[in-house]
């Protein structure tokens, strides 16, 4: 029976009974998708609808996705493709004994069977592949590895997945390849899609390069240029995102205060999208090549203009300043707030990757030759300089809005749901009656809450992946939550109990470690009920 349920208040979660009732819906729905919508995630049992509150309400939008009828008969292919793999797996010998079989048995019938993307996610171009032997179903590591290898072929539950790139995970590894899963250069850049048929063929040999990211460019390349003399805690470049790319595994990522880059834009005279530098913590220095316009903005930090022959000149937080050749951008500790952006009148001149300058950095995508890692000592980023933009600076900024420190307490309204029904009333009541205090172990993935008393959890065991977006509350088991913040993976496995509404994102963006949070329950603007049984009792 399937369910409509509120993901948050610009995304709907459709739950099917199974992964074929998933497939066959998320078919449908990219062949005819309703009005209003403008990003699907498919996942094991769940479509993850994203939608535009100016076009569609969620009411209406429920209704319309309760009645969608399901793909029929075959589904919609999306070509082939055959990945070469050499079976050495480090849990070959573990797999073939919790499944019963030889390890050359495991190996016959992984390249015997047929395999199917069903739905991509976890990083990008990493798919989920389901396949037609029945044999295929082994738990993940009980400890999942800091470290696996790019091109690992692995094994969890039903689906067996490559890894696009070197990260952590649980899966069973039986094999690597070295097809490139993942290619800018590429296009499409994934060399999986949702509904991909999929084969393995056996190799004897295999051979994986690995090359490191150097240095963006060359000051002396460039008219204009910023230089990164020191980094501060963390540097990244961002726009607003690379939204619309669920397909290929890859979510929108983007700034983590949105105001504060439009805001920043404003001053200097860019359209509100411009890319800019964002920086966590502060501390950061920047030496210009060639004349610039720059403005500051979010996270408040004393910064000044280093000359070389007179006083600092004291840059005022939200107005434009110019900038002359050689001169140093100096931004102290961030003072309130987390982060603070720096916008460069006429922008970066780098490659988009994907239609955007952003750097996510749990999926290391990102322009020009970063990969989405932060700036480091000696890197130069590319400016096309202040003739290059097309708006009149703004004179008059408006005030920013006043950001928390460290001790304070602030308030994020949030949707219940979508796995609010696996906690019992007492752990509901837990996450919205009690302050939770933001960890120096959070990121741009997420903000990690710690809470005097842990969320109960009412359904235990594992929840099957499933889409996620920024401002989910994620609960692991702990019970300690995470509030996702923009480079959060596209699907993830643990329940999420609700998700900050989408205008106090920004400030979700600004907490530093230290900063107490109360979280507020809304309704959302119409109420939506669930289409098809629900369980109304649960314990405590």
């Amino acid at each position: 029976m399937r369910r409509v349920l509120i993901a948050s208040d610009r995304a709907l979660l459709v739950e099917e009974d199974d992964l074929e009732g998933a497939m066959r819906l998320h078919a449908a729905l990219v062949a005819a998708p309703p009005t209003g919508v403008v990003e699907l995630v498919p996942a094991a049992r769940t479509v993850l609808v994203r939608f535009d509150p100016t076009l569609v309400d969620e009411a209406s939008l429920a209704k319309e996705l309760g009645r969608v009828e399901a793909v029929h008969g075959g589904l919609p292919t999306a070509g082939s493709v055959t990945i070469g793999v050499r079976y050495d797996g480090q849990d070959l010998d573990e797999v073939a004994e919790l499944l019963g079989v030889s390890a050359e048995q495991v190996v016959a019938r992984h390249t015997a069977a047929t395999w199917r993307v069903a739905f991509t996610g976890y990083a990008p171009g990493f798919g989920y592949l389901v396949g037609d032997d029945p044999l295929f179903d082994v738990p993940r590591r009980s400890s999942p590895r800091t470290r696996i290898p790019a091109g690992s072929v692995g094994l969890a539950g039903t689906f067996s997945g490559v890894y696009p790139r070197e990260s952590p995970g649980g899966w069973q590894l039986i094999g690597r390849t070295d097809a490139p899963m993942w290619d800018l250069h590429r296009d499409p850049p994934a060399l999986l899609a949702p509904g991909m048929t999929v084969r393995f063929e056996r190799l004897e040999r295999e051979s994986v390069a690995v090359s490191e990211s150097s240095p963006v460019a060359d000051a002396a390349e460039h008219s204009f240029a910023v230089e990164v003399v020191r980094p501060g805690l963390q540097l990244v470049l961002e726009d607003l995102g690379r939204p619309g790319h669920a397909a290929l595994g890859v979510s929108a990522s983007g700034t983590a205060d949105r105001r504060a880059l439009r805001a920043a834009n404003r001053a200097v005279g860019n359209a509100p999208g411009t890319a800019g530098l964002e920086l966590a913590g502060g501390g950061a220095v920047l030496r210009f090549t060639g004349p610039a316009v720059v403005a500051v903005a979010g996270g408040t930090a004393e910064t000044t203009i280093v000359r070389s022959e007179a006083p600092p000149l004291p840059v005022e937080h939200g107005a434009a300043t110019a900038i002359e050749d050689g001169e140093e951008l100096h931004l102290g500790w961030v003072s309130e707030g987390l982060r603070t952006v720096i916008a460069v009148r006429g922008g970066l001149d780098l490659p988009p990757a994907l239609g955007s300058l952003s750097s996510d950095t749990l999926a290391s995508l990102g322009p020009g030759d970063l990969g989405g890692r932060p700036l480091r000592a000696g890197d130069v980023v590319p400016l096309r300089g202040p003739a290059a933009a097309p708006h009149a600076v703004d004179p008059n900024p408006a005030p920013a809005d006043p950001l928390p420190a460290p001790g304070d307490t602030v308030e994020l309204r949030i949707v219940l749901g979508p796995r609010d029904d696996w906690f019992t009333r007492t752990g509901v009541r837990t996450l919205v009656e009690q302050e939770w205090t933001v960890t120096p172990r959070s990121d741009r993935v997420g903000v990690r809450l710690e809470g005097a008393v842990p969320l109960e959890r009412y359904v235990a065991g594992e929840l099957p992946s499933e889409g996620a977006v920024t401002g989910a509350i994620q609960v692991p088991p702990d019970g300690q939550p995470v509030l996702f913040l923009p480079d959060h993976p596209l699907t993830g496995g643990y329940p999420i109990i609700g998700a900050v509404i989408d205008r106090d994102l920004d400030l979700a963006g600004q907490l530093p470690p230290g900063v107490r949070i109360r979280f507020r329950p809304v309704a959302p603007t119409v109420p939506i009920l669930p289409i098809g049984p629900t369980t109304e009792i649960r314990g405590d």
